[in-house]
């Protein structure tokens, strides 16, 4: 799983750093969830859609991650637990995107900044365009050239209705993903744990791109399973983000108020054009 191999690359370089680290402050909103380390790293993710819980006595949670419990708690028990939840899984994320923010702003990557990855696609050049989740801005986008485009999303109604005629059940990625030239993956994949299965199907020569608030992590793992492009953020104004994730904000509130966008490359992205 790239979320395990990434987090085995940072242990192997930074093993001294992330075992000193602690969780100390945590938010989780409606739709993101934010975290603060010991060292004032901050990173986000989204918060996974859940069912309304049955709090029947036998099923009620207080283990380890359960209210009062997490702030605290190491970085390394947070990202090698195996507790299973919507919750932990993106606490996890938003760990391991604050541990990676200081190694991806240290200069080794190569890093646009205000830049929108699908600024960087050709869209003049007809091809088949797969945009995994509902990226309105994007499918707006890309809706209005030539290109043929199919909207993988677990639920129709999460696309607006003019662009529900490109919407593919998202169980149905085998079919669409093999036959894409660009592939645009939500980052909310990596907290779901999908992103894997729709990287081992992407045909050679695919440009692969992840983008969105949970795609923080350092990027080895991904360049290595093809991707080209990470869209991310780096946050300008971290004494703010709690208070906006904690009053149910989205990835563009964070971007007007405290966040710019950032595309990292792979190396070779764009050498030959």
């Amino acid at each position: 799983m790239i979320f395990n191999e990434t987090y085995s690359l940072l242990r192997d370089r930074h093993a001294r750093e992330i075992e000193n680290l602690v969780l100390s402050d945590v938010r989780i909103g409606l739709y993101l969830t934010a975290v603060r380390l010991s060292d004032n790293s901050v990173g986000v993710s989204s918060t996974l859609p859940a069912e309304h819980p049955f709090c029947l006595k036998e099923n009620r949670n207080f283990d380890d991650f359960s209210p009062l419990k997490i702030r605290g708690k190491r970085v390394t028990e947070i990202l090698e637990t195996d507790s299973k939840s919507r919750i932990v899984s993106g606490l996890k994320t938003a760990v391991l995107n604050a541990v990676s923010s200081g190694i991806i702003s240290s200069g080794k990557y190569r890093i646009m900044e205000n830049c929108d990855p699908v600024q960087l696609l050709d869209l003049e050049k007809k091809q088949t365009i797969t945009i995994v989740g509902a990226f309105h801005s994007y499918i707006r986008k890309i809706s209005e050239t030539g290109n043929r485009l199919f909207v993988l999303e677990k639920n129709k109604n999460a696309l607006h209705p003019e662009f529900r005629n490109y919407y593919i059940e998202a169980a149905h990625y085998e079919k669409v993903v093999p036959v894409s030239d660009v592939l645009l993956i939500t980052g909310q994949t990596l907290v779901n744990d999908t992103i894997d299965e729709l990287l081992a199907l992407a045909r050679p020569g695919c440009r692969i791109i992840v983008a969105g608030p949970s795609g923080g992590i350092i990027p080895d793992v991904l360049f290595e399973k093809g991707v080209a492009i990470v869209g991310g953020m780096r946050i300008t104004r971290p004494e703010i983000v709690f208070s906006i994730i904690g009053e149910g904000g989205l990835g563009y509130h964070l971007f007007k108020y405290c966040a710019v966008k950032i595309c990292i490359l792979r190396e070779d992205e764009g050498r030959a054009e």
